[in-house]
């Protein structure tokens, strides 16, 4: 079997009963299991999942259809009861796609599912046909805090992947493209091997208007919706333009300031907007894009921001919203085809997930799909190690050293969450 063919036996038929519960923690990643957990959560709502009900694997240039097919074929064959009612309840599935069509893509669907939205906690189960289990006890777990955490040089140093920006700007100049996002990773060494949930419960409580994620091994924060279908809205936040915050809050404001005037990052920051407009334009039959962004600040950064909005006029699912959007030039670059080839060409490295749509969606299409950034994914082979991933937009204005600093910041969260 090539690597293009999902990996997948005929679709189950599930049973799935999601039911309003009391007594659950105010932190959802309280109930998740040592092993194998999923999670997006967000303010303290979203859900988190355990057990493997129904799973894909799958890459491939046929990815996102192959995956939406899969989904179309659970959801025809499955039993729903839900007596809740709101976005997240019933039947869901989680999902992480590599950022290339050679990367590893996967949609879980899980056994035990706990979620929150507007102060209504429910329990979702899903069950072959044959058997229709109880709500499970919910128990409140303890995650293992990681110790003596060192860090090393992964694909680059830091030296050389700021002389790759150098050539990514020299390209630019020659007008060879506009703008290209150029990534490097930094490999995590734990003494222990790595309980997951610890680096996942400091990032939503440092992080709580970030998405805290989980899903295969790949875990963490990010500020960036790709999209989000809800009821007929289609909405994504666009981050492109990136400074680092100083603690000082005068000197941060007076940052913020001079980020709302940078020429190069509004560049960049423009790049990034029409990407996804012109992507989302095929399925809104009104769409709203403001002219000037807005500063979003974050705990170790502040971005240029931007929420685009439309109003659906067609079927498309989140997850075939996301296909449409990926990638967008925020973390590849304009023209796409053209940087994709230069990040293939220059960056030395996989991404495997890393800035890939991760999110969740339901039975009838809606859900949530961010990229995934400030991230980390955990090594399969040796349970002690992760690689973390930043990145960086490259225009014909950019510095070297100022974009290796700006990944050094972007970096910050896993390595924080990481720590004793």
């Amino acid at each position: 079997m090539s690597l293009s063919e999902p990996v997948r036996d005929q679709a189950p038929r599930l049973v799935i009963r999601s039911q309003v519960v009391d007594d659950v923690s105010a932190q959802l990643l309280d109930h998740l299991p040592a092993e194998g957990g999923l999670a997006w959560v967000r303010r303290g709502d979203g859900q988190v999942g355990w057990g493997v009900a129904a799973r894909l694997d799958v890459a491939g240039g046929n990815r996102f259809q192959d995956a939406m097919r899969w989904w179309q074929e659970i959801t025809a064959a499955a039993v729903v009861r839900d007596d809740v009612g709101v976005p997240g309840s019933g039947l869901v599935c989680f999902g992480s796609f590599g950022f290339t069509d050679e990367d590893p893509s996967v949609l879980v669907v899980p056994e035990v599912i706990v979620g929150r939205r507007a102060g209504t906690t429910w329990v979702t189960t899903v069950s072959p046909a044959s058997s229709l289990p109880a709500p499970p006890e919910l128990v409140k777990h303890e995650p293992s805090p990681v110790y003596d955490v060192t860090f090393a040089d992964g694909a680059r140093t830091g030296t050389a992947w700021s002389s790759i920006v150098a050539e990514a700007v020299r390209r630019i100049t020659a007008g060879e493209l506009d703008k290209v996002v150029l990534a490097r990773d930094l490999i995590a060494i734990a003494e222990q091997p790595i309980d997951l949930r610890w680096p996942l419960h400091r990032l939503a409580t440092s992080y709580p208007n970030c998405w805290t994620f989980s899903v295969d091994g790949l875990i963490g924060a990010t500020p960036e919706l790709l999209v989000r279908r809800e009821k007929g809205l289609i909405t994504s936040r666009v981050l492109a333009g990136t400074i680092r915050r100083t603690g000082d809050d005068a000197h941060d404001l007076a940052l913020a300031a001079s980020l709302a005037r940078s020429s190069k990052d509004l560049e960049e920051h423009e790049y990034a907007v029409r990407s996804v407009a012109e992507a989302l334009e095929p399925h809104c039959k009104s769409m709203n894009v403001p002219e000037t962004p807005f500063v979003l600040h974050l705990p170790n950064v502040m971005h240029l921001a931007t929420d685009v909005a439309g109003v659906a006029n067609n079927g498309a699912s989140a997850l075939g919203l996301a296909a449409a959007l990926h990638p967008s030039a925020a973390i590849c670059g304009t023209p796409t085809p053209v940087a994709r080839d230069l990040i293939g060409e220059i960056e030395g490295m996989q991404r495997g997930r890393f800035s890939g749509p991760v999110g969740w969606m339901d039975a009838s299409g809606d859900g949530e799909w961010c990229i995934a950034l400030r991230c980390g994914q955990a090594d399969p082979e040796n349970p002690r190690r992760m690689r973390l991933f930043a990145g960086a937009g490259i225009v014909a204005g950019s510095n070297p050293n100022a974009e290796l600093a700006e990944t050094n910041a972007k970096l910050v969260p896993m390595r924080d969450a990481l720590g004793d």
